[in-house]
């Protein structure tokens, strides 16, 4: 069991949980993920982790309210404990001393972000960061961000904070000004669809994580199947980065849908029995 050390709500529906997991702190790399079970006969969830302290023991989750198990989680409090924590799982980012690193966060997605945006910035490159939300409120990690980034663009969709727009925009200011090497994109698939699209245009290699579309995490259920350059990958033991110009987002995207309804109905279920 871990612990909650501490809870921080970043919006309505967004919350940081500071869990006790000295072994996972000490191995865990940015890309790495853990998964996450809040009671005995409860689901596993695929998280990524965002932060961790070494010297405290601690891992840093992000959780957005989007299901009952989410919902589970987001409703504990400094002191309950997690029932499970496994990991860390997944391939690591390759983090390296490159140029200029573009990096681009949207919604809750900025939050697996964070550490790639420090792990680049700390390998000596030029990071500059793009931020996205709907609205001001639902901006996450902003100061924590501007903390590693040479440049941080914040956009959203109703202009009610930074510049409005979508993250693709903010993204195309930058690279038709300076030569961006690499860029680094995460958030919904329909917005990693469109931001690995801008990227092409200008010839920036780009690599997406899918880690929205996991649920096991160990490949045995088979749910995070997609396809990338043509071959059918798995994102929980392959990835969870890839390529963004070689996958297939619109089958990503068919995929997220399929258990949307039943996820739906056991929310509304769960929320009319609180």
């Amino acid at each position: 069991m871990n612990k909650i050390i501490s809870k921080e709500h970043l919006s309505d529906k967004v919350a940081k949980l500071v869990l006790d997991a000295p072994d996972i702190a000490k191995s865990r790399k940015p890309g790495h993920f853990v998964i996450v079970r809040v009671e005995q006969k409860g689901e596993r969830v695929p998280l990524t982790i965002a932060d961790s302290d070494v010297e405290n023991g601690t891992i840093t989750l992000i959780i957005q309210e989007v299901g009952v198990t989410s919902a589970k989680l987001i409703a504990l409090n400094e002191g309950d404990y997690v029932l499970d924590v496994v990991g860390p799982l997944g391939q690591a980012t390759d983090i390296h001393k490159v140029g200029t690193v573009l990096c681009a966060g949207g919604g809750v997605g900025v939050a697996p972000l964070y550490p790639i945006v420090k792990g680049f910035k700390e390998a000596g490159n030029k990071v500059i960061t793009v931020l996205a939300a709907r609205t001001k409120d639902l901006l996450i990690l902003e100061e924590e961000m501007r903390k590693y980034s040479d440049e941080l663009i914040v956009m959203t969709d109703d202009g009610s904070y930074g510049q409005k727009g979508l993250v693709t925009a903010g993204m195309e200011q930058v690279m038709q000004r300076e030569k961006v090497v690499e860029s680094i994109i995460i958030g919904p698939a329909v917005m990693m669809k469109f931001a690995a699209l801008t990227t092409k245009k200008y010839n920036v290699p780009t690599q997406a994580s899918l880690n929205t579309i996991m649920v096991d995490g160990t490949g045995m259920c088979g749910a995070c199947r997609i396809t990338v350059g043509g071959e059918t990958k798995f994102v929980c033991i392959d990835g969870p980065e890839f390529d963004a110009h070689q996958v297939d987002f619109d089958q990503m995207l068919q995929r997220l849908n399929a258990y949307k309804d039943t996820e739906i109905k056991e929310y509304e279920a769960y929320q009319a029995s609180l």
